[in-house]
């Protein structure tokens, strides 16, 4: 090609590096102080790539890699002037790859890299069962967003136009609710879903006859102080609920297909749920620009996650495929506007108070990144997850009315 020119997108590569680098900083991103771990031999710095025309990306440095800060944010500080996207595997392994290796060898973060599928080593069996189809008609496909009146009121409302809690919850039945609690973070942060939102959910489905409601994640940061900052442990006791995370219940495997995901450990009370509703929050995300609700089924799923992020889009949408929830209901009182996903500075939320409950999970994903104003476009998960089957991505065409 002339001189100047781009190459093709390295994306993969990229996500590839990035994603465990982010992953090992939010493993060892908290608040608890810790003792210096025994000492590594020295490794090799990094050699600068060979000059050219479009590789020039930056050695990093623990500046340019990432900062954790006093509140646990692991903040990113790219070069703007950089196309951190444009550069080979060959430079990228060179350039980056001994960082992230230091990184591994301090922190004493066991990450196993293994297989480019993102599966467990050695593999699950994938003889192993599908997850149940949460949804009351795999028809249903409807999004009612409404706003200005808190997170209580605006669900109550957004509810209310698809028929009630009592459309999707019956008597005697099990739910499950899978906010975003992975992070050590105030609620004022946006790092996880609204408590107060959370808290009514589980109010409502206790209120229809539920026997028993079950808030839970896999929470990147300490999960005990993810559920205790976040505001949500104390809201979900408060109303009957009980709280669950990768520490305090078992797993069961399950083939979730596709072809990256396979067979996965998936945390049992949404094994063993009736109902499933999924409760993101609009954030801002590092590599995939906008997490929201497909993306939010990694925190059900145990096992080496940051494999996932060498395909991310197509784990995502393979992921909203596997999981069909009876709703999902995206919190938009507070989004995270940059930082994502784990935030940190309230500089970067931005107060909307808005909120969406949906049948079609797609839907719901497009609605969400447009208030970040990401266009469908520029989200490949999105294309990924319409050809899957798994909703529509124009989320107008499936909205209803809402009564003020």
């Amino acid at each position: 090609g002339q001189e100047g020119k781009m190459p093709p997108r390295r994306v993969d590569a990229v996500s590839e590096a990035a994603g465990i680098l982010e992953c090992f900083a939010a493993a060892t991103a908290t608040n608890e102080p810790r003792t210096a771990p025994a000492r590594s031999p020295p490794l090799p710095l990094p050699r600068a790539p060979p000059p050219n025309s479009w590789s020039q990306l930056a050695r990093p440095t623990a500046a340019s890699v990432c900062s954790i800060g006093r509140e646990g944010a692991v903040k990113t500080t790219p070069d703007p002037t950089k196309d951190y996207t444009a550069i080979s595997r060959r430079t990228l392994i060179r350039t980056w790859g001994p960082a992230a290796i230091a990184g591994l060898a301090l922190g004493g973060t066991g990450f196993a890299l293994h297989g480019r599928q993102g599966r467990h080593q050695p593999p699950l069996p994938d003889s192993a069962l599908p997850l149940t189809d949460w949804r009351m008609d795999a028809n249903d496909r409807r999004l009612a967003i409404a706003g200005d009146g808190g997170p209580v009121e605006n669900l109550r409302r957004a509810l209310g136009a698809m028929g009630g809690i009592e459309a999707f919850v019956k008597p005697g039945e099990k739910v499950a609710i899978k906010p975003n609690c992975a992070w050590d973070r105030r609620p004022q942060q946006a790092a996880n879903t609204n408590p107060e939102l959370v808290a009514e959910l589980v109010r409502l489905c206790l209120a229809a006859g539920a026997s028993k409601v079950t808030v839970l994640d896999n929470s990147c940061h300490d999960p005990g102080r993810a559920f205790d900052r976040s505001g949500i442990a104390a809201a979900v006791k408060e109303v009957g609920g009980v709280c669950a995370h990768q520490n305090n219940v078992s797993t069961e495997v399950r083939n979730l297909g596709g072809t990256v995901l396979g067979s996965w450990e998936v945390l049992r009370p949404i094994v063993e749920a009736d109902r499933v509703i999924n409760v993101p929050i609009v954030k801002h995300h590092s590599l995939s620009r906008v997490t929201v609700g497909m993306k939010n089924w990694m925190g059900a799923i145990v096992g080496s996650r940051p494999n996932l992020h060498q395909r991310l889009a197509q784990a995502c949408a393979e992921l909203g495929d596997a999981f069909r929830p009876t709703l999902t209901v995206i919190d938009a009182t507070r989004i995270l506007t940059g930082g994502g996903p784990t935030g940190g500075s309230l500089a970067q939320v931005k107060n909307t108070d808005l909120l969406a409950v949906a049948t079609d999970p797609v839907a719901a994903d497009a609605w969400g990144a447009s208030l970040l104003g990401v266009e469908p476009q520029d989200m490949p998960l999105l294309a990924i997850a319409e050809r899957l089957g798994v909703g529509a991505v124009a989320w107008r065409s499936v909205e209803i009315g809402v009564e003020p």
